[in-house]
């Protein structure tokens, strides 16, 4: 067999998309199937151009506005703030280092035509996970993977629309490259409901690829000395909810623990600064792993950080990102996980009752079932689609 060709978002400085790409290299290392991740590097001006295209056409749209808005400040905070400025270099330093030695990258490719003009290199292309088929990706038409020939395998494994609803054009483009790709596996009920109104298809649900490994498995990879060595409350929100920051000095008033945080990532967030005990932006995606692992409570709004929580045992507390649902929202992804884990309950406004929440127990050998059945059934679908 020809080598595997992963189109994943690898480069994206979030722990998030870093972790899952690596997650994704991992399970075809695992399976001993050669691969190599698609170089992003040629082929992002052609990328951007279409995004930038997208985003102009909903400048008029106040809940795409309201989003964006998020990186104007962050841009902004960057002109005016040098501190924070230097730290997010450091941040940015680690995210791109890690990108660069973490992953067996292909050839630079100077655009998606000549990606595709290679094809024929590779056994199949892979493309996953995380929210590559937000409306904005599909209009940038990578992770659609139109550039692959007929006659080339096309799969998607867990791959997530991140959103419950598409723009109109985006449904029109989404039902075409939908029926090209030779097998899609999706992570949330949400995508699921919307491959099924777009093609008719019935799509299994898989777990994402940081599932697809152990808590000793990962703990082999993250770094084994703790780095807080007193009792924390670790907090990543990417959203900015006052509300969220409140429960957890809350939480912190009653169990006299550290407020340890990973700040500012998508946005700058004002309020943030003084917030922590320890505020940390020298954290590689396997360094985030080892806090959360080292953790007492993980507090978060972010699907993988619930992620890593539940395979750690750890006493976390998950909460929306937005406020509502509305089309940009990414809500959906921890609706969807909480329930296919079976712990609803864990979602909160953030105006709980502390001792309320500090009585709520989580039932991990439980948990565990759910993701171990999970695992070995995503495991198998994908095999049986990479041999179909």
């Amino acid at each position: 067999m020809k080598k595997i060709a992963l189109v994943t978002c690898y480069f994206q400085h979030n722990y998030g998309s870093q972790l899952q790409a690596l997650a994704t290299q991992m399970v075809f290392d695992k399976l001993e199937l050669e691969n190599e991740t698609i170089c992003i590097d040629g082929l992002k001006p052609e990328i951007n151009r279409a995004k930038y295209r997208y985003f102009l056409s909903k400048a008029f749209d106040k809940n795409t506005v309201k989003d964006k808005m998020a990186t104007v400040r962050k841009i902004i905070a960057k002109k005016t703030n040098p501190d924070y400025a230097h730290s997010l270099a450091i941040r940015d330093k680690i995210f791109t280092d890690f990108a660069n030695t973490q992953f067996k990258l292909s050839q630079r490719y100077s655009s998606k035509m000549e990606l595709g003009s290679h094809a024929n290199e590779y056994s199949a292309f892979v493309v996953g996970s995380d929210q590559l088929w937000l409306p904005s990706n599909i209009a940038a038409n990578y992770y659609t993977l139109n550039f692959v020939p007929d006659h080339i395998k096309k799969i998607a494994y867990a791959t997530s629309f991140g959103v419950s609803s598409l723009p109109h054009k985006q449904e029109i483009e989404a039902e075409k490259f939908l029926k090209r790709l030779d097998a899609i596996f999706v992570r949330e009920i949400s995508g699921q409901k919307l491959v099924k109104k777009l093609t008719g298809k019935e799509v299994p649900l898989v777990c994402d690829p940081t599932l697809l490994f152990t808590s000793e498995e990962w703990n082999r990879k993250a770094p084994a000395g703790r780095r807080i060595q007193a009792p924390y409350i670790l907090c990543y929100f990417l959203g900015n909810n006052p509300e969220q920051r409140l429960f957890a000095r809350r939480l912190a008033e009653k169990t006299g623990y550290r407020i340890v945080q990973l700040p500012n990532l998508d946005e700058y967030i004002k309020s943030d600064e003084g917030f922590a005990d320890d505020a940390l932006y020298d954290v590689s995606p396997l360094d985030f792993v080892a806090l959360i692992r080292d953790a007492q409570y993980v507090l978060t709004d972010s699907f993988h950080c619930t992620v890593f929580s539940s395979l750690f045992c750890k006493s976390f507390f998950s909460f929306r990102r937005y406020n509502n649902d509305s089309i940009v929202s990414t809500n959906s992804r921890i609706y969807s996980l909480l329930d296919t884990l079976g712990v609803q309950e864990r979602l909160l406004d953030g105006i709980e009752d502390i001792d309320r929440c500090l009585q709520m127990d989580i039932n991990f050998e439980a948990v565990h079932k759910r993701i171990q059945y999970l695992r070995q059934q995503s495991v198998k679908m994908l095999l049986e689609a990479l041999n179909a």
